[in-house]
């Protein structure tokens, strides 16, 4: 059998962002479990119109340019880990974009979530949380925060994620309950 196929998820476009350090980082430790062929997803590669349909595209199939090829790679992953940063106390206007641009997709899959932001990202995931069982989605119940002292040091080059011991901790706690939710929900889907 073929290791299922996670997906992280870059959520920002930004010029300079952070997230691609978290999501280097995540990406490194999952596969270093050697369960999952991983895949960084940059939503900058997915660049989608506000969104703007008829309707969910639950209902009625998108007619906006770009809809296709992102609901085709989010139909092809086994699950997701969610970057999130935190802007005004919710997730990035780009990922709340990206997530309603597809829905039968996420059905019946987990995602995680690594935060950063001044509370470590902790009210955009919790907004996040929302929205993915809304898309019928299994959130688990762990995530990676990195908190605004973290940010700074590994933003400044002082450090990197990685030697940070309580982020390593919090990754692997994620990682575990992700890996079970990966395992049970295919094994589900596919009977």
């Amino acid at each position: 059998m073929a290791k299922p196929k996670i997906g992280i998820i870059v959520g920002s476009t930004r010029e300079g962002r952070f997230a691609d350090k978290p999501a280097q980082w995540i990406a490194e430790r999952a596969k270093a479990i050697g369960e999952f062929d991983v895949e960084i997803v940059d939503l900058r590669d997915f660049p989608l119109p506000f969104f703007d349909e008829q309707s969910s595209p639950a209902y009625v199939p998108s007619q906006a340019e770009g809809a296709k090829a992102w609901q085709d790679k989010i139909a092809s992953l086994d699950g997701y880990i969610i970057t999130a940063a935190e802007y005004n106390r919710s997730p990035t206007g780009v990922l709340k974009n990206a997530l309603d641009y597809a829905y039968n997709e996420w059905n019946n899959k987990p995602v995680g979530f690594v935060g950063y932001g001044g509370v470590g990202g902790a009210r955009a995931i919790e907004q996040l949380r929302l929205i993915a069982v809304e898309l019928q989605m299994a959130p688990v119940r762990n995530a990676v925060h990195i908190t605004w002292g973290d940010y700074m040091q590994v933003a400044q080059g002082e450090k990197q994620l990685g030697d940070i011991e309580h982020l390593n901790q919090a990754a692997d706690g994620l990682l575990s309950q992700f890996s079970w939710w990966v395992k049970a929900l295919t094994t589900a889907r596919a009977a």
